[in-house]
C-alpha cells in the first residue's frame, strides 16, 4: 500500500510550524518557528505582531518541512490546516499558505480544529492508541476534558468557565516578577518548593460538573501577595508558585479521572502546553495507575503547537473523505465538533 504524506500547517497563535507525516503516525519532520522572544519584552503575544512574523516565516518554514522529510512538495497526498480557534490574523497566514498550496499542487485541503490536533498528538506519541479515551487538553487558551469517542468523534465532558489553565499560569508568573510564558518558569520554581505550603483554593462545582475555574485561584495568589506586602511580611516566589501549581493540578487530575470512570474507559490521555509540565504529568501518572488507568502523554514538543499534530488529524479526516473547499475561511471561536 502506497504511503499517505499529509503536510501540515499551524499558525493560530504564536509559532509557525509546519511537519510531513506518513500514514498519520510517523513525523519526517516537524518544523516549529516560536516568537516567544518577541513577544516577551510584553509580557504575552501580541496579536498583529504574530500575524507579521507568520508573514515572514510560513514560505521558509514549510520549505524547511518539506526538505527536511526528503520529498518534493509534488509527493504530498493532501494539505491539512488550522483553521480555528486562534488568533483570526495568524489564522488567516497559514491558511492562504495551505489553500495557495492545495489549489497550485491539485492536492486535498483539509481544514483542522486546533484542540483536534492537540488529541491527535497522542497518536504520534503513542502508535498503539486508539479511541475509546479521555483526553484532558490544557493550554493557553483552553481547558477541556474531552472524550474521543473515535477518531472524529468527541464530546466536551468538561471546560473552564473563565481562565484557562496555561492563561492562570502566565498571570501569576507575571504577579511573581518572573516573565512570559508563564507555565514553564512556575514548574522550574516549584521543583524546589512545598506545593502544600500554602492553601489556595480548589474550585469544585456541584452537580457531578467537571468544568474548571482559575479565575478565582488567580485572585487568591494576588491576594495573598498583596496583603504579604501590606503587612511588610516577605513572600517566596518558589512556594507561591509551588502552592499555586499545586492547586492547578489537583483539580485538572481529579476531574479528568472522574470523567474516564464515568465513561468507564482504559486510557487517560493529555494534550497541549500545561500538558508538558512535570507535576502534572507525574501526578496524573500515579493517580491513574493507582485506579487501574493508563496514561498517554506526548513529548514536550509536541505539547505545544506545533504543526506534526495537524498533520495527524489531517490524516483522519481525509481517511473519512471530510475535505475542504478552498473557501473555507478562518473561524477564531471554533468549537470542538463544529465544522
Amino acid at each position: 500500500m502506497k504511503d499517505l504524506l499529509v503536510l501540515g500547517i499551524e499558525t493560530s497563535c504564536d509559532e509557525t510550524s509546519a511537519a510531513v507525516v506518513k500514514n498519520g503516525r510517523t513525523i519526517l519532520s516537524n518544523v516549529i518557528s516560536s516568537q516567544i522572544d518577541v513577544h516577551q519584552k510584553f509580557g504575552g503575544v501580541v496579536p498583529e505582531i504574530a500575524s507579521r512574523k507568520h508573514v515572514e516565516l510560513i514560505i521558509p518554514v514549510i520549505d524547511q518541512a518539506v526538505h527536511d522529510a526528503g520529498i518534493e512538495k509534488k509527493d504530498l497526498d493532501a494539505i491539512g490546516v488550522t483553521y480555528g480557534p486562534g488568533l483570526v490574523g495568524a489564522l488567516l497566514v497559514g491558511l492562504s499558505a495551505a489553500k495557495a498550496m492545495a489549489y497550485a499542487l491539485n492536492k486535498p485541503l483539509i481544514g483542522v480544529h486546533h484542540i483536534e490536533g492537540h488529541i491527535a498528538a497522542n497518536y504520534l506519541q503513542s502508535k498503539a492508541l486508539k479511541p475509546p479515551f479521555v483526553c484532558l487538553v490544557a493550554s493557553g487558551g483552553h481547558s477541556h476534558i474531552v472524550y474521543a469517542e473515535d477518531y472524529h468523534k468527541f464530546e466536551i465532558m468538561g471546560q473552564t468557565r473563565d481562565d484557562a489553565a496555561g492563561e492562570a499560569f502566565d498571570k501569576v508568573a507575571r504577579a511573581l516578577g518572573m516573565g512570559y510564558p508563564g507555565g514553564p518558569l512556575i514548574d522550574k520554581a516549584a521543583q524546589a518548593a512545598d506545593g502544600r505550603l500554602i492553601d489556595f483554593p480548589r474550585v469544585r462545582f456541584g452537580n457531578e460538573s467537571l468544568d474548571f475555574s482559575f479565575s478565582g485561584l488567580k485572585t487568591a495568589v494576588l491576594n495573598y501577595l498583596n496583603k504579604a506586602e501590606q503587612k511588610g511580611e516577605a513572600w517566596d516566589a518558589q512556594n507561591v508558585a509551588a502552592s499555586f501549581q499545586q492547586a492547578v493540578v489537583d483539580v485538572l487530575v481529579e476531574n479528568t479521572l472522574r470523567a474516564a470512570q464515568r465513561k468507564q474507559v482504559k486510557i487517560v490521555a493529555l494534550a497541549g502546553g500545561v500538558a508538558a509540565n512535570s507535576s502534572l504529568r507525574k501526578q496524573m501518572k500515579g493517580c491513574a495507575e493507582a485506579i487501574g488507568l493508563e496514561v498517554c502523554c506526548p513529548e514536550p514538543v509536541l505539547c505545544t503547537d506545533n504543526a506534526a499534530m495537524i498533520a495527524c488529524a489531517a490524516y483522519y479526516e481525509y481517511k473519512k473523505n471530510n475535505i475542504s473547499d478552498l473557501s473555507l475561511n478562518a473561524v477564531p471561536g471554533l468549537r470542538l465538533g463544529e465544522r
